[in-house]
């Protein structure tokens, strides 16, 4: 019995949730194995047995980073969250100087580590601490009245400053942080007025932004234009694409509908893709359309129900937790996690313009999918905090206590 213990202990937290986790990273394998031929024959970068491994290292990888977060208290995060903010943002400012594209790409969104081949996403960082360090402000706001100063410098400002230097090469994750940004200021309790004045603030200065991009040379290499046209093409009829520009901006959006009429209810098996050669990034932003061709209405239906599972899971942990930091961490986490899958499947589907989102733990990818690993670590680190709490039979007012006088 003791030894039964000791092994399901490497499963820290949430079961359920560790569940749908693995059963997710697992599948994940089959899709990008099959749309990385898309990669190999049409991109002309490494082979669909390179890339392949390279997901299984990232799944593994994310899983072990997964299970570490769990080592320590969650509330130290909370505390460091200010300077590992800071470090990000400065990671942002390197990244719109020596920034470098990757397969194609034409926004600079990635850093080189030097001396070494690998590079990664500041933008997926900054995101993360962003979120995090909100929670921890939020928290100690609840605790006495902020001055308005106080909340427009330290809340405002460092949401508006990482969307700034995000926008520039990514407009669709710029959105979503000022997005999620404002949802977990609803969720935090912050004071009404305060939630409508960042509204308000937020519009001008997107406006602002888009006019000197628009306008002016002051925004060099800037993807406004980009999303513009995005939209553009969105907002038309099919029967209005008439000429091959707008049929070539289409074109994504085309074999992805395509994709998913071909799947029909049962798919055409896995590995078994006819439209993964044509559709670009199909091992990445476009893999949910993958997904339903090969495994059909029913295989993509099974995969949502999972995720939706992971959601409740989410919800629920978040609603047992007595602290208000672990509570409002875990809602935030999982907020985030819910709108980039909303965001992507929406696409895939068609229901909004083009934004470039990959799949939670399913798309091929390093930075993206490791922060989610990082975001449901966290997630099962609150959650082993509350069984810890059931079963040594502390009430709800001590939990609250110690946590708080930690966070």
């Amino acid at each position: 019995m003791q030894e039964r213990e000791t092994k399901f202990e490497l499963l820290k937290g949430d079961k359920v949730l560790w569940s749908v986790i693995l059963l997710i990273s697992f599948f994940s394998v089959f899709p990008v194995y099959s749309a990385s031929s898309n990669l190999e024959y049409i991109v002309n970068s490494g082979t669909t047995t390179s890339h392949l491994m390279k997901h299984t290292f990232f799944v593994v990888l994310g899983l072990a980073v997964m299970r570490g977060v769990g080592v320590f208290k969650y509330e130290y995060l909370g505390k460091l969250s200010s300077i590992l903010l800071a470090i990000t943002v400065i990671l942002l400012g390197l990244t719109m100087v020596t920034g470098q594209t990757i397969d194609g790409a034409s926004a600079s969104r990635w850093l080189k580590i030097p001396g070494t081949p690998i590079s990664f996403q500041p933008s997926s960082f900054a995101y993360l601490m962003l979120v995090i360090y909100l929670c921890r402000y939020l928290t100690k706001t609840i605790k006495r009245e902020r001055l308005p100063i106080e909340n427009i410098f330290y809340i405002f400002g460092p949401v508006l400053l990482v969307f700034g230097l995000v926008a520039k090469d990514n407009g669709s994750t710029a959105l979503m942080i000022l997005m999620v940004s404002l949802i977990v200021m609803v969720i935090g309790q912050l004071n009404k007025k305060y939630i409508v004045g960042f509204m308000a603030l937020s519009s001008v200065v997107i406006g602002l932004f888009m006019f000197v991009a628009l306008k002016t040379d002051l925004i060099e290499n800037n993807r406004v234009h980009t999303w513009m046209s995005r939209v553009e093409t969105f907002t038309k009829k099919e029967s209005q694409v008439e000429d091959e520009v707008d049929k070539a901006k289409n074109y994504q959006v085309m074999q992805a509908k395509a994709a998913i009429v071909h799947g029909g209810i049962t798919g055409m098996g896995p590995g078994k893709s006819a439209l993964k050669q044509m559709l670009p990034q199909s091992a990445s932003d476009f893999i949910f359309a993958i997904i339903v061709e090969e495994y059909g209405f029913i295989g993509a239906t099974v995969l949502i129900a999972l995720y939706l599972i992971m959601i409740i899971r989410i919800v629920m942990i978040a609603s047992k937790m007595p602290a208000f930091f672990g509570s409002l961490l875990v809602l935030s986490l999982g907020t985030m996690i819910f709108v980039q899958l909303s965001v992507n499947i929406a696409v895939a589907i068609n229901l909004i313009p083009v934004t470039g989102q990959p799949l939670p733990l399913i798309s091929y990818g390093g930075t993206s999918m490791l922060v989610t690993y990082i975001q449901l670590g966290l997630i099962l680190n609150v959650s082993s905090r509350i069984q810890v709490y059931d079963e040594e039979g502390m009430g709800k007012k001590q939990s609250i206590e110690e946590i708080n006088d930690i966070a």
